[in-house]
């Protein structure tokens, strides 16, 4: 078995990534090490902080951003950049273009697209990731000084050949007594639209219950709302809260923002 990477020493995500949990990637961490003989799933991986901190042995990252997985198979599979790759106005809005016409033609899965999204990701306004309701990519250009564009992805190659990706709904995933679930979903917040599928509040209920009736370890991270707390009681989850490093703004309180951890079957 790989060993978890030591704080300092673990790679950082290859994308921005709104949401990302490196900072709670610690605590996570302390849940994870009695189970870490297990494959480690997560049904929502995003950026990848904590898979990439905790660095396991076996995973299964699934998103359900097709364009996000198809860019890490393709780091998987050995992709180099060899676009021009510059933070400028009118190559970003070249590129955007080619990236939809790719999407138009069915052709997301490609390592064009992936190199494409890349550039995307790292040269948009704020690291967003959204798509309109045709499933375009819609996010204006950045508003950066200067951008590290990174072309060769050789150091993750250790750590890819290991995992497995997936690009489905969350109840589609297998799961066996087996595995070891983290899951980091939209938070129940407005905005959550960062693929062509909205994650709503009758998501959340079905993810809460698909995740009760696992026979599996199971930890969850969501920004703590009322009834975000009384659906995770209510499936027996135990819950513990944690300050998140980002504030809310209400009426002018900057006050921190809250997250929930729910856990389900976590050996102490």
């Amino acid at each position: 078995m790989v060993s978890g990477i030591s704080s300092g020493n673990y790679l950082t995500p290859p994308v921005k990534w709104a949401g990302g949990k490196r900072w709670l990637a610690e605590r996570i961490e302390k849940l994870w090490l009695r189970q870490s003989n297990r494959r480690y799933v997560e049904p929502f991986c995003g950026g990848m902080a904590v898979a990439l901190y905790l660095n396991p042995a076996r995973a299964l990252l699934n998103d359900i951003n097709i364009h996000l997985i198809n860019l890490y198979r393709q780091i998987k599979n050995g992709m180099t950049i060899g676009l021009d790759m510059r933070n400028d106005r009118a190559l970003y809005y070249e590129y955007r273009k080619r990236f939809n016409e790719l999407i138009g033609r069915s052709e997301q899965d490609t390592a064009e697209a992936a190199e494409l999204f890349y550039y995307l990701n790292r040269t948009c306004f704020n690291g967003l990731c959204r798509f309109n309701n045709s499933g375009t990519f819609n996010v204006p250009f950045g508003r950066y000084n200067t951008i590290n564009y990174r072309r060769d992805f050789t150091e993750y190659s250790s750590a890819f050949s290991r995992w497995d990706f997936s690009s489905v709904d969350f109840e589609e995933i297998e799961i066996t007594s087996g595995d070891f679930i983290y899951a980091d979903p939209p938070y129940d917040v407005e905005f959550t639209h960062y693929s062509r599928v909205n994650f709503s509040w009758k998501d959340q209920e079905r993810l809460a219950k698909w995740l009760s009736g696992l026979e599996c370890p199971v930890v969850v991270s969501n920004q703590s709302t009322e009834r975000i707390d009384e659906l995770y009681r209510g499936y027996g989850f135990e819950i513990s809260y944690v300050d998140a490093p980002r504030y809310i703004s209400s009426n002018g309180d900057r006050s921190k923002a809250t997250e929930i951890i729910a856990t389900l079957r976590i050996a102490k």
